[in-house]
């Protein structure tokens, strides 16, 4: 049997070890960060990328709105330019897009009796598989769409903003009459 001096010395060994145990700390930091990192990080990311979209969405906006200029003046119409070359005007205004821009913009530009039948029916999930281009004539009332694809890259995004296939579909319109202009 072992003698009562022996097991007094486990017993102080065993609780020094506690103590020292309990008031270590080395490795709390890397244990709380290693804990808290992934969520922040993914927050973090997420209000990026949100970020982006909103830059993406207001700058489509603004190219519509200046490209969509040239045909209510007459211009695109006098010079015979097409959907590729106006497609082209937009993203010229979306520069710094790069060429992403060509591939994923599709414009829609369609002319309406009045503004009551030129109804401006937001899409949910798709783009539209059928585009148009009819610029008009003078004093046309004109509809211009802009549909433009951007891949979501933040799993918590990709959940709550996708429209399709991981992808979300960035929209922007105007609508005008054209201005008198010769032909």
């Amino acid at each position: 049997m072992a003698s009562p001096a022996l097991i007094t010395r486990a017993r102080l060994r065993l609780a020094r070890s506690a103590g020292r145990f309990a008031r270590a700390d080395e490795g709390a930091t890397a244990v709380e960060f290693a804990l808290v990192a992934i969520p922040f990080l993914m927050l973090l990311f997420a209000i990026i990328e949100l970020g982006l979209v909103f830059l993406v969405s207001i700058t489509l906006e603004s190219a519509v709105i200046d490209a969509g200029r040239t045909i209510r003046t007459g211009q695109v119409q006098t010079a015979g330019a097409d959907a590729g070359a106006f497609k082209t005007a937009v993203c010229n205004r979306m520069s710094w897009l790069g060429s992403k821009c060509s591939t994923a913009l599709q414009i829609d530009v369609n002319t309406f009796s009045d503004y009551a039948t030129g109804t401006n029916s937001a899409i949910n999930t798709t783009v539209p598989t059928t585009m148009a281009w009819n610029p008009g004539v003078s004093g046309s009332i004109v509809l211009v769409r802009a549909y433009y694809t951007w891949p979501l890259i933040t799993p918590m995004l990709n959940t709550g903003l996708q429209s399709s296939n991981g992808k979300r579909i960035i929209y922007a319109a105007t609508s005008f009459t054209n201005e008198p202009y010769d032909p």
